[in-house]
């Protein structure tokens, strides 16, 4: 599985609570959010927010906007795997009737 399938809260369990030999009660204590909130994100229940992300970076030095990047391609690609399912029309603009004013 490539980077940008795996859902960020597996990374934040790897590099945040493994590297620094957290438990997850400790994690949320670190971070100033409630153990269940933590909890939902490391077992990819949710997704990381934009104030979690500021969180993470303040506790751990990743940036705010590496975590919501995460996020995004993790989205994009789940979308990605039944894109084949979504059915829109190609746009195809027509040329303007009757000059530039209408």
């Amino acid at each position: 599985m490539d980077r940008s399938a795996m859902h960020p809260g597996s990374a934040i369990r790897q590099e945040c609570l493994e590297k620094h030999g957290l438990s997850v009660t400790e994690a949320a204590r670190v971070l100033g959010v409630d153990r269940q909130t933590l909890s939902n994100l490391l077992n990819s229940r949710s997704g990381i927010s934009p104030e979690m992300a500021v969180r993470l970076e303040k506790a751990f030095g990743t940036s705010a906007r590496e975590w919501l990047l995460r996020q995004l391609d993790y989205e994009l690609a789940v979308v990605m795997r039944r894109a084949n399912e979504i059915n829109v029309e190609p746009f195809h603009a027509r040329a303007a009737e009757g000059g530039e004013n209408e």
